[in-house]
This record gives C-alpha cells, structure tokens and sequence, in this order.
C-alpha cells in the first residue's frame, strides 16, 4: 500500500479522523492536521512521511477556505522596536539556522542581548515567505530564508548600530 496516492489514503481514512483532520488544515494547524491523519493511518501502513503528503493534498483541496496564519514579520521598522524592548542592552543582530519536518530549513532572526545575556527571537523566516518577498525570484546557490534573513536582519543592526552575525549564510548549519 505504500504506492497509494493521497487521496487514496485519505479515503481508506475513517470519517472522524477525516473531519478532524480537515478541521485543522481549515484553522492553518498543519502539524496537528499530520498527527491526526498519521495516527489514524498507521494501522493501515500509513507512514508519516504520507500522511504529510496527504495534508498537504488537503491544504491545496481546501486552497483560499484554510485561514491561513500571517506571515512572520519582516519589516525593519517593527523588528527593530521589538528588538528595543528585549530586556537588556541589545549588542548584536544574528540569523540562526534551523529546520524541521514541515518547514525545512529556515531562520530566525534573534537579538542578542546583554545584561541579561540572551537571544530574544524577533521573527523566523520561512523559504515561502521569503520567496514572496523576494517576488518570487531565486538566488542561487543561497536559500532564500538567508537571503532575506540577512538583507532584513541587516537593516535591523544598523538602525540600532550593533553588528549583525550569520555564522553560516551560504548553507544551513548542521
């Protein structure tokens, strides 16, 4: 069964986890969505790989209806305010690598403050949203969140005159 495409797994579905998956994908949920189509499909030989592929048919079944989150912030101005309420003295701007599952790899854009010493995360970019924002060209060979991340995260250290870091922009750091 492992040649099955989405829709054919989603109907093998019982109706339950059907509607409550659905009703997750509706709300923008889209990990609570694979839990649910993942937990009812193992039985069947349901993988988590497939039960991705079978939220992501849902999301696309669904298309303008799923109430889709907002988009992280990347504007200069907003991310600078945030970054000047962290408590502590903001030293510097640095974009972080890091990835998951549904997501792949991303960055988040983090102040780093001292006095308390810590990183207080001001957005994530995700490669969809970048690709938006960067209208949808590419720039290749770099991902697009560390294209965008560093154009935005350095707008953001000059309008607070701190350095910004990107210990690895050109490939995700493992």
């Amino acid at each position: 069964m492992t040649d099955m495409t989405p829709s054919a797994w989603w109907a093998l579905l019982p109706a339950h986890a059907r509607a409550e998956a659905d009703g997750h994908v509706l709300r923008d949920a889209r990990l609570l969505a694979v839990r649910a189509v993942w937990q009812a499909g193992r039985p069947l030989g349901l993988g988590l790989h497939e039960a991705q592929m079978v939220v992501h048919d849902r999301y696309v079944h669904h298309g303008e209806r799923v109430a889709f989150r907002p988009d992280p912030l990347l504007d200069a101005g907003t991310l600078t305010a945030l970054a000047s309420a962290a408590p502590g003295r903001v030293v510097a701007v640095a974009a972080v690598w890091d990835g998951d599952t549904v997501h792949d790899w991303f960055v988040h854009l983090v102040a780093v403050t001292e006095g308390p010493a810590a990183e207080r995360r001001l957005t994530t970019v995700y490669a969809d949203r970048a690709r938006r924002w960067l209208d949808g060209g590419t720039h290749a060979p770099r991902h697009p969140s560390a294209v965008v991340a560093e154009r935005v995260g350095r707008q953001v250290a000059a309008r607070l005159a701190v350095p910004f870091r990107f210990e690895s922009p050109d490939e995700p750091a493992y």
